[in-house]
């Protein structure tokens, strides 16, 4: 579905990022990744995305947050990539804590990697966009993003914010031919809620129509949809990946 395309994905050394990386591969993508910290494991998921499905991939090191880093990570992916046809704001973190106790440092981390980098990637790669008249943009959100979260104020607003930029983006695009669409998963299963409680995590999927977490897998295939021409006539819209939590 992605044959012979290109896609930069930030946050792609794990969960749902690493997902739809490797779910993008499968589907003939070439793939540009960042990653935080571990030189070596994002080595090892290049090779590993190469030597499975034969595409081009390289990662790169780089804070999303920072707007000189994402406008040289864009240079440095282009120079090595030519044309990027797909960009993925995936990156996020989160610093929960009830408002009562949460600090200015834990409000503007989360905003500055979850919502400012979309900023940032977009900023930097609009004029290659608009250059080739093409491209899909997908911003990760979440299900909090529009439900809001107890403990979660930061994470929530991030992501919100992510939804209204992404509308905001699709109109201000769509004549160039650049679409842009957000996911919104829910309770997905990755190495971060598997550090959960057992009966947390219950308690979760108890709450799910469909009964079970997600995969990422499952986001990762609502991404392809969103990033090939199958979805050629879809923009501004925010496409739940979450079981059935919102209706």
């Amino acid at each position: 579905m992605l044959n012979g395309k290109s896609a930069l994905i930030t946050g792609a050394t794990r969960g749902i990022g690493k997902g739809i990386a490797e779910t993008f591969a499968k589907n003939g993508c070439n793939i540009a990744f960042t990653f935080a910290s571990s030189v070596e494991k994002a080595k090892a998921f290049e090779a590993e995305l190469t030597e499975k499905y034969g595409v081009k991939a390289k990662g790169y090191q780089s804070n999303a947050a920072d707007f000189a880093q994402s406008e040289e990570l864009a240079k440095n992916v282009l120079a090595d990539f030519e044309r990027i046809d797909i960009l993925i704001n995936n990156a996020g973190i989160t610093r929960d804590g009830l408002m009562l106790r949460m600090t200015e440092e834990q409000w503007d981390e989360v905003i500055n990697t979850n919502l400012k980098s979309a900023f940032n990637l977009t900023k930097s790669f609009l004029r290659h966009f608009m250059g080739n008249k093409a491209g899909s943009i997908i911003n990760m959100t979440s299900v909090v993003g529009v439900t809001g979260n107890a403990g979660q104020a930061n994470y929530a607003a991030s992501k919100a914010g992510m939804i209204g930029f992404t509308k905001s983006i699709a109109k201000e695009l769509g004549s160039r031919n650049i679409r842009c669409n957000a996911v919104a998963p829910g309770f997905i299963e990755t190495e971060m809620t598997e550090a959960l409680d057992a009966e947390v995590r219950k308690g979760w999927t108890d709450t799910i129509p469909l009964k079970r977490g997600g995969s990422p897998e499952d986001v990762a295939n609502t991404c392809l949809f969103l990033a090939s021409d199958m979805s050629a006539y879809v923009t501004g819209q925010t496409l739940s990946v979450c079981g059935g939590m919102l209706m």
